[in-house]
Formats: C-alpha cells, sequence, structure tokens
C-alpha cells in the first residue's frame, strides 16, 4: 500500500492522520464566508479543507419526496446550497497561501474539470454517489487520487468502486467508514469496519464522522484512521442543513490538537525499560532488596534479614535467591538497599 502526496503532505500508514475539515455547503452563498472558513481551519491546524459542488438539476429529479429532516422539498434545498463555481479558482489559491489542500466533491463532468484545473490532489466520492458508476470511472481517469466515503454501503459496493478505479490503472485510493445520519448517533458508527475495508482492498482507511463532538473521531485514529473528515462551521446557530452537527472552530483545533496528542501516545509499541523522562521515579519509587535489620560483616544473610521495598537503589527482587546465603562483606545498616558490593 504506498502513500498518497498531496500539495503539502503525505497520506500513508506511516503517516500522521490526515484531517479534512469538511465545509461542504456551509458556506451558506458567501464567498466571503468560505474565505473566512478556510482561513480559521488552517489556524485550527487542519490538513485540508473540502467543499461539494453540484447542481440542483444534475443532482436530484424535482419529484424526488419531500424528506423529514428537512422543511422544504430536497431540490429546493439543493439549489439553495449549490456553490459558485467561479470561486475555485480563487478559493485554491487562499488555501495555498494557508498551505492547506483545497478538495472537493465533484458530481458532474464540469466539476470534475474544475477540480482537475486548480489542480486538487485528492478527488471526492460523497456516499450518496458511490453507486454511480461513470461518475467514479470519469474521476479515476483524472489520475488524481481518489477518496470514498463508504456511508450506507454494502462490502460488495465498495469493491466495485475500487475496481472501477484499479481498471484505469489508478491505484491511489482512500477509503472513509461512514454513518449517512445527520447528526450520526456513535452507535452506529461501526469504526471497526476500517480495519475490515483495510484488509479486504489493501487501501488506506479513515473516517468520515457525522457524531456530535469529537469523542468518536478521536477513537477512529487510536484504532487506526490514516483520515478524519470532519463537518465545520463558524457557528452551529447558522442556516442550514449541515450547522447543527458540525464542529466550531474552537473546537476543531481542540480536536487537531487530541488526535496529535492520540498519535504521539500510540508510540512505537517497544518496550525497552525506562525513558529518559522517567528515570528518576525509576531509581527512587521503584522496589529493590533493602536490608530488614542491621547486618554486620561476615554475617550470612537469611531471608528474614531482608525486604523487598523502595527506593531502587538495591538489587533488583528478581535476584534475591541469590542473595540468602551469602556473607556480608561490610556492616549493612538497617533500612538500607544493598548492592552487589555489599555481599
Amino acid at each position: 500500500m504506498k502513500g498518497i502526496k498531496t500539495l503539502y503532505r503525505t497520506i500513508s500508514n506511516e503517516s500522521p492522520c490526515y484531517i479534512i475539515s469538511e465545509i461542504g455547503s456551509n458556506h451558506n452563498g458567501s464567498f466571503d464566508l468560505a474565505c473566512e472558513l478556510i482561513e480559521k481551519a488552517a489556524g485550527a491546524g487542519v490538513d485540508a479543507v473540502k467543499f461539494q459542488t453540484f447542481k440542483a438539476k444534475n443532482h436530484y429529479s424535482k419529484n424526488t419526496p419531500k424528506m423529514g429532516m428537512y422543511k422544504e422539498d430536497i431540490y429546493s434545498l439543493i439549489e439553495k446550497l449549490e456553490i459558485d463555481r467561479s470561486w475555485h479558482a480563487r478559493l485554491s489559491e487562499i488555501c495555498k497561501r494557508q498551505q492547506v489542500d483545497f478538495l472537493d466533491s465533484p458530481c458532474d463532468s464540469e466539476a470534475i474539470q474544475i477540480a482537475v484545473g486548480v489542480d486538487m490532489p485528492i478527488i471526492k466520492v460523497a456516499s450518496f454517489d458511490m453507486v454511480d458508476v461513470r461518475l467514479i470511472d470519469e474521476i479515476s481517469k483524472t489520475g488524481k487520487a481518489v477518496m470514498f466515503s463508504a456511508g450506507m454501503c454494502k462490502l460488495s459496493e465498495i469493491e466495485n468502486a475500487v475496481n472501477i478505479c484499479r481498471g484505469n490503472g489508478n491505484d491511489n485510493l482512500i477509503v472513509l467508514q461512514c454513518t449517512s445520519v445527520y447528526p450520526a448517533p456513535p452507535h452506529l458508527s461501526n469504526l471497526n469496519a476500517m480495519d475490515t475495508i483495510r484488509k479486504a482492498f489493501n487501501v488506506i482507511t479513515g473516517y468520515s464522522d457525522h457524531t456530535m463532538g469529537d469523542h468518536i473521531a478521536c477513537a477512529a485514529v487510536a484504532l487506526g484512521a490514516k483520515v478524519i473528515e470532519k463537518h465545520y462551521t463558524l457557528s452551529r446557530k447558522m442556516e442550514g442543513p449541515d450547522h447543527a452537527f458540525a464542529i466550531e472552530p474552537h473546537e476543531l483545533a481542540d480536536m487537531v490538537r487530541k488526535i496529535r496528542d492520540i498519535e504521539s501516545g500510540l508510540g512505537d509499541g517497544m518496550k525497552n525499560g525506562p525513558r529518559d523522562e522517567e528515570m528518576e521515579f525509576y531509581k527512587n519509587a521503584r522496589r529493590s532488596i533493602l536490608s530488614a535489620r542491621s547486618i554486620s560483616k561476615g554475617e550470612i544473610i537469611q531471608d528474614q534479614d531482608i525486604v523487598i521495598k523502595r527506593p531502587g537503589y538495591g538489587i533488583q527482587p528478581s535476584m534475591i535467591n541469590m542473595i540468602i546465603g551469602r556473607a556480608a562483606t561490610r556492616d549493612i545498616e538497617a533500612d538500607n538497599p544493598i548492592t552487589w558490593d555489599m555481599i
């Protein structure tokens, strides 16, 4: 499984988790708001920001039934959430100044070509589009890395999408476990599916998080997620379908810090004894063999003459049977660590 190079980062199983701030449609049709979202996300320490590019007429039938979670019909809602496609070049430059990757989920051919035109390093396929074989075929032929959100997917549907990409010679693939509920309850997260997907398809895996808070995203990192995508807004009080479950700038910064702490805390897995920072406690708070009473020079040391307690300046307790029966080479005061030069 090879790493994927972006403009500013590398995504691999050996690299730090790649953190994507999902702006999506939370720009609310305002270019200035989109710019502010990018700048504050960059300030929070993310690796990338992501938008969504769609047109209602190419995205939904006008005859789509009304969905219970929305106040208006889905076609009218999606029409209001469309991004102005003339923004992309300028948003890309702002991202470059902030040194974060500019990503998108393009939902039609024109949007794909815009993504290629501004040199996006990764093109995302949304969960709802995982069954659109033509869209996936076209995206994979761009030569850009392809990232899938696998919400609602069977393993066979992921396999089909992966095979389309590999059939086009594109093996730069990332698959994100996802639950397509907004917000998603934690018990539906199924973070262990990341490992299932990784083993099944030999791809980089991660988690696209729709839960409230950041604890499930952080848990995903501890379980091996190499990409985290999290919806983000300036305020959950703003109007729009994706603001209410998104995290705000200070929460985004806190999540990034937690993820980096978790990665640091995972360590290398080796157990080679005390760290330099542990040495003071190693010497002063670990147990060793001490004299239980005063022992005179030449006296044969018996079991009742010694005790195991702190500090750790004496002989290690595992050597206790090598001490019993030996003679003291000098007087040993009571409650004193016994060292090899004393016996």
